[in-house]
This record gives structure tokens, sequence and C-alpha cells, in this order.
């Protein structure tokens, strides 16, 4: 009879997931390929590209001779308008900006951090990521645990129930026995409602976070051996998208320190004239070197910003540290907390089933009633349900604590 119960059930499960995928794209079947389908469907990854393309943009223009392109301008200038005597002159002048001392290498330190932090962010934007993975998998779990649970308490009251109808056309039993049968039989059918409706939605969830639907199997993450290297702060993605915003703070601090000056400006000129038309042209060519003075109020605006950005950068990372080992710690607990209650849910379920066994055998040899079956199967379906909570819950306290270290799926 049991197993006939879990084929049932195997079927059930089985029928109800290859409705839910039909017509679906690919399906992941592990958390790594399911991040990485929820990654693929982000905006930060779909703009990755061209933010990479702005990083290398910004480094090439840091490493570039002169700090911006070059100009060319070209000018005229005749009498025709009055006198008309042939006077006449052109110039033509090529100027280029310059690097100030120190300010070339600061600007590509700059430049060579900020793609530094874009890749930072982009890592801590994908952990950000895997927590929504982490706990729209194991909602999927809870919520199929407490489907499959559901049905098969419904098969086990409708089994019941024909027996006790049975005995009750034959007299062997009261009508209150029938009646509390029913009255079992359509509770079952009513937790089979809401779990039915409770796994759609949890796999709606699912769904438009990855693109598809849940695997059949659901595995729960074992990487104990990265706990180690996980644990140390420098690893941590937050951590070091943090340390790259300090690090892109202290270099524009250091471009604004370089940059006292607006750039200077060197340009070759070239002009040919003459007088009036009965006099050849002479050609002439010149240089001109343009310095801007200093913006006294402009520097200390500029610097007062950059320093303000770097404190606020700091802070940041100083808090972030302190906040990233406290959810360690409790992620910690909550993983210890989840392993005993696990160890007592395993154990309350073996003494309820074995309860369960005695009584039914009890009931069929009519040495005990009805309601006496019947408050044994509910302990028993409530230790199994409280099992499988807590079985899911251990494994969603692993996935947090790797999620606290900073440890992708």
């Amino acid at each position: 009879m049991l197993s006939k119960r879990r084929h049932a059930q195997a079927a059930w499960m089985f029928g109800l997931l290859m409705g839910l995928t039909s017509g679906r794209g690919v399906v992941a079947q592990t958390m790594t390929q399911a991040l990485d389908a929820a990654w693929a469907r982000a905006p930060q990854a779909v703009a990755l590209s061209a933010r990479q393309a702005e990083a290398q943009a910004g480094l090439d223009l840091a490493r570039g001779l002169t700090p911006g392109p070059a100009s060319v301008s070209l000018n005229h200038l005749n009498d025709r308008l009055n006198q008309n005597t042939g006077r006449r002159e052109w110039e033509v002048e090529l100027a280029t900006p310059l690097w100030l001392p120190g300010q070339r290498s600061a600007r590509e330190s700059l430049a060579e951090k900020a793609a530094v932090e874009l890749d930072a962010r982009n890592a801590s934007l994908k952990l950000q990521l895997a927590a929504e993975v982490r706990e729209a998998w194991w909602r999927v779990a809870a919520a199929r645990d407490a489907a499959a649970l559901a049905h098969q308490r419904l098969e086990t009251a409708q089994a019941l129930e024909g027996s006790v109808l049975r005995r009750f056309k034959t007299g062997d039993l009261a009508r209150v026995d029938a009646n509390l049968v029913k009255t079992e039989r359509l509770a079952a059918q009513a937790e089979v409602l809401d779990a039915d409706s409770g796994l759609q939605q949890a796999m709606q969830v699912y769904r438009t976070l990855t693109g598809a639907d849940a695997p059949v199997a659901l595995p729960a993450e074992t990487a104990q051996a990265q706990d180690v290297e996980a644990s140390r702060p420098s690893l941590h993605p937050q951590l070091r998208a943090l340390q790259a915003i300090t690090e892109v703070a202290q270099g524009r601090l250091a471009l604004v320190d370089a940059s006292q000056r607006d750039a200077p400006e060197i340009a070759v000129r070239w002009t040919n004239q003459r007088g009036d038309s009965m006099t050849p042209y002479d050609q002439a060519v010149g240089v001109k070197l343009t310095i801007p003075l200093s913006s006294g109020a402009r520097v200390r605006q500029d610097g007062a910003a950059a320093r303000a950005e770097l404190a606020q950068a700091e802070a940041e990372l100083t808090l972030a540290q302190t906040r990233t080992s406290q959810e360690v710690l409790r992620a910690q607990s909550e993983l210890d907390l989840a392993q005993r209650q696990l160890a007592m849910a395993q154990e309350r379920q073996a003494l309820t089933t074995d309860n369960l066994n005695l009584t039914q055998r009890s009931f069929e040899l009519g040495e005990s009633d009805l309601p006496t079956l019947m408050r044994a199967r509910a302990a028993s379906h409530e230790a199994q349900a409280w099992f499988k909570r807590q079985e899911t819950a251990h494994s969603l306290a692993q996935s947090r604590l790797l999620q606290a270290q900073g440890v992708l799926p």
C-alpha cells in the first residue's frame, strides 16, 4: 500500500512539473545555472558590455599623448570691401593642449581604478542577485514539499474514508466515525488547494527571476571546503566593490591635486600675407604657448568635493566590514540552530511514524477507536511536515551562510 502511494505521489509530482515546464526554455539544473540565467536577464548585465567599452575608452583617453584633441583654425583678411588694393592675409593655426606635470599619470591611474571598480560593482550586484535566486530556489523546494505532503494526506484520507464507510455499512462502525473521516477528507482537499496555489506562486516567482521553471531536483549547496577562504573579507564581492570605490575616490583626489589649473596649450601658426597687389606674399611661422592662470576658488571646490567623496567611501567601507562580519556570525548561528532542529524533527518523525503503525494495527484489530487513529495520523502528518520544513530550512541556512560569506553558487 505504501509503495503504491509513493508511486502515485511521484507520478503526480512528475505530471505537475511536466505541465509547468511544457513550452518553456531550457531549465537550469543547478543553482549556478539558475544564477547565470537570472544574471543574463538582469539590466546590469545587459549594460555590462557598454560600460566596459566606456571604461576602456576612458583608459585610452588617459593614455593619450595629449589631454584632449588638437584643433585647427583658419583666418583670412582682405580689403575688398573698401580700398580693394589687393591686400591679402591668410593664417592657419594648429593647437593642442598639454598635460600638466603629474596629471597624465594621475588620470591614467584613475581610469584603471574605475575599470576595476566596474568589475567589482558587477560582482557585488551578481551576489545580490544570488540572494534572490537562493531564496526563490528554496521557496520552490518548500512549496513542493508542502504540496506533496498535502496530496499524500488526501490519498490516505480517501483510503481511510473508503475503509470506514465499508465498515459503517456493515454496522461495524458508528455514523459519527463516517462523518469524522468525511471531515478529514474535506480538510485534506482544502489543504491540497492551498498547497498547490502556494506552489504555483513560488514557481512563478522563480520563473520571473530566471526565465525558466525550477528543475525537478533542487539539491542543497555544499561548499564547506570554501568556508575558510570565503570568510576572508578581502574576497567578499561587496567589500571589494566598496574598496574599489574608495580607491577611485583616492584617484580622483590625486587628479584634482595634479590639476591646479586648466591645461596649457601650444599652437603652431603659419601666415601668408601681402600689403597690396604689387607686393609679393610673405610667409611666416610662429609658435604660441597659452598658460591659464590658476583659479583658487575652483581648485578648493574640486578638492573639497573629492575629499568629501573619499571620506564617505572610507566610512561606508568600514561600516560594511562590520556589518558583513555580523551577518556571517548571525548566519552561522542560524545554521547551528537549524541543524539542531533538524535532528529533533527527524527523531519526532520516527516516533510519530512508529505510533501511527501501532495505532493502525490496533484499529484494524478493533482494539482502539477511530478518533485515536485520527489523532495518530494528524500527529504523524504534522511531524512529517515539520521535518520537511526543517530540512528545507537547514538547506536555506547553508545558502544564507554562503551568501553572507560572499560565495556565489
